[in-house]
């Protein structure tokens, strides 16, 4: 059976980020992607800014390739929220309109919703000291 690990990034965050962690992390095996198989397709795209409304437009043409591949569908398709959009982080905190996003991925038939891609040591250490907020 087919797979796709979709990664929604924050268009701010792409600005300075090429997504290499969440990618390395993908392919490593490693943070939030532990359990994906070795046949899972990778994909990324950025919310598109804020608020992140454009996530629907996105999400729709996805939707439309599903329907053309008949080897997939949407319960085989885990949308993973990137770290950045997630987490108080360096770049910033949590993204504010993240329900909004996910309410928007849910309305587009996509149940399967992670929170947070890689999880960098140094991030962690600083939210353990309280350096960061804990979501």
């Amino acid at each position: 059976m087919n797979k796709i690990s979709l990664v929604i990034q924050c268009d701010i965050a792409h600005n300075r980020c090429s997504g290499y962690l969440c990618n390395d992390a993908f392919y490593n095996g490693e943070g939030m992607f532990t359990d994906e198989s070795k046949n899972t397709r990778y994909m990324s795209f950025t919310c598109g800014g804020c608020c992140g409304k454009s996530v629907a437009a996105k999400l729709e043409h996805v939707g439309k390739r599903l329907r053309k591949d008949p080897d997939i569908n949407k319960e085989d398709v885990t949308i993973y929220l990137a770290s950045c959009m997630t987490t108080d982080n360096h770049h910033y905190d949590r993204c504010p309109h993240i329900d909004l996003i996910k309410g928007i991925i849910r309305k587009h038939g996509f149940e399967n919703v992670i929170e947070g891609t890689s999880i960098s040591k140094r991030a962690e250490g600083k939210r353990e000291s309280g350096e960061y907020k804990k979501y």
